[in-house]
């Protein structure tokens, strides 16, 4: 896969969860790698992330960064592709750098040949990420926000001890943004989320959109 100029196998999940603040342009060499999305064909995958590519090319696989203070939780939304929920409190520079869920072109696992920093899928059992994918997308006229629905992938998690919230309740994560077809106009800088509150216990809600005066992505 080539993608931003860098040629790798496998699984590209940790490569597009955490995508710099540039446009997503191309996606090469796709019979090389898994699909994007699990438990589809290649062909499935991408005709799923046209969707939310109709609705805000711009803003397709975005990273934003938010905290849910009082569950101790660390989120990522990667728009229109996956959000991750960890837990603990971890700083945005860590979480901005691509995990290491894919090979290099030689189809080692070799991570000092990059030109960028990686980092482990977790580095501790209790911080392995709850990961959740695009299922749907939908534009909603009256909000004029885009309503997108990421479903649990459920795979296998170790134990944990932590005495903390445990985001392994979580079935659905929605996330509303505005579509911002000038965002590549503007200086390059990362969108805002928020977490937002919701009756039910499965299910997040999460707000996606332009930084405001005075919010910056940080703890």
């Amino acid at each position: 896969m080539h993608c931003n100029q860098y040629d790798v196998y496998g699984n590209l999940f940790g490569l597009l969860a955490a995508h710099p603040v540039t446009p997503l342009v191309s996606l090469h060499h796709l019979d090389v790698v898994e699909p994007i999305f699990p438990n589809v064909s290649r062909v499935q995958a991408l005709q799923r992330l046209m969707l939310p590519t109709k609705l805000d090319s711009a803003g397709i696989m975005q990273q934003s960064i938010c905290y849910d203070k009082t569950k101790s939780w660390t989120i990522s939304v990667s728009w229109g592709f996956a959000v991750q929920v960890f837990r603990g409190i971890f700083s945005p520079r860590e979480i901005e750098m691509p995990s290491r869920t894919f090979l290099n072109w030689y189809k080692r696992a070799d991570y000092t040949a990059y030109a960028f920093n990686t980092r482990p899928v977790s580095r501790n059992p209790c911080q392995k990420p709850f990961v959740f994918y695009m299922s749907s997308v939908r534009m909603d006229s009256e909000l004029n926000k885009t309503v997108s629905e990421y479903e649990r992938h459920h795979v296998p998690h170790p134990l944990c001890r932590w005495k903390m919230a445990n985001p392994d309740e979580l079935e659905t994560v929605i996330v509303h943004k505005k579509p911002d077809p000038h965002l590549w106009d503007r200086s390059p800088r990362r969108n805002c989320c928020r977490v937002m509150g919701s009756k039910e216990r499965r299910r997040m809600v999460i707000d996606v959109g332009v930084c405001k005066d005075g919010e910056v992505s940080e703890i």
